[in-house]
């Protein structure tokens, strides 16, 4: 199958590898680019020769977010009902589509991973980060808590509370200490070392494996953690109609560069110190 916004290939037996390739724009998640994500992740999770997957983006970082300068209510890779709340129900309903996969998803994580790039990452079954990567959801400062909003279960009260109240990043050492990651590696070690793992992995075979992943998901499920991301999606979408929110998105519809290097000017970080260019 060709793919315009990724690229796909199969790094060592039994694994098959994902790259987000819009390395010019630092993989900001467009539908067009999520539309190919999901297919080739369905394809490997029918594909009887691969039994673990590898999300990684190409250039400086896995990704800094959604494509803002794009439409994310056209075109969606998948039907999602539409009226208020859309986009984050959307989201939510591409997190649990990636949990649902038969077969284990690993994130590899380098440099920026923000806002929608955390969301990606989190729907993974493994987490593994470079040392220096930077990870956070920066638009708690001016639009909204996430589309999916996981921290409180991925990284717990006290860790989540604080990421949304700065819309500060974590390090990737910070990020495998409070369980947002399993692991952190320093960067020119991260790909060999991601691939070892998803060849320790591929070793049980996939009929059992996706009992192994169902299993820990289940555990989850009786938490509550679907019906929590569920009602996530409506705390998205009631502070978009603040009078802070929509005054930032009539700023972004006239200047997206502009605006977003003026949301980070007062904190000193992302845009305002060599940060992305989406997010």
């Amino acid at each position: 199958m060709s793919y315009q916004k990724i690229l796909v290939d199969e790094p060592r037996p039994r694994v098959r590898r994902i790259t987000l390739n819009r390395p010019d724009k630092r993989n900001p998640l467009s539908n067009e680019l999520r539309r190919e994500l999901f297919e080739a992740l369905e394809a490997a999770d029918r594909d009887p020769e691969v039994r673990v997957t590898v999300i990684r983006g190409a250039g400086s970082c896995f990704s800094a977010g959604y494509d803002l300068a794009s439409d994310v209510s056209r075109d969606q890779p998948f039907y999602t009902p539409g009226g208020l709340g859309n986009w984050p129900r959307h989201v939510v309903e591409g997190f649990f589509h990636m949990w649902d996969l038969a077969k284990p998803v690993i994130a590899q994580v380098h440099g920026y991973c923000l806002a929608g790039g955390t969301e990606l990452a989190t729907a993974c079954d493994l987490v593994y980060v470079a040392d220096d990567a930077k990870i956070g959801y920066p638009v708690v400062r001016a639009i909204s808590p996430p589309d999916n909003q996981f921290y409180p279960w991925i990284v717990g009260l006290r860790r989540a509370m604080e990421l949304m109240l700065t819309g500060d990043h974590m390090s990737g050492v910070e990020a495998a200490q409070c369980g947002f990651a399993n692991r952190h590696f320093p960067e020119a070690e991260l790909e060999d070392r991601v691939l070892e793992i998803a060849e320790r992995v591929a070793r049980t075979p996939s009929d059992l494996q996706q009992i192994n992943k169902r299993a820990v998901h289940r555990q989850m499920d009786a938490m509550g953690i679907r019906a929590g991301l569920r009602a996530g999606t409506e705390m998205q979408q009631l502070a978009t109609f603040t009078e802070t929110a929509r005054n930032h998105l009539r700023e972004l519809s006239r200047d997206l560069t502009g605006t977003l290097s003026k949301r980070d000017a007062e904190y000193g970080d992302y845009r305002t110190s060599d940060g992305p260019k989406d997010g």
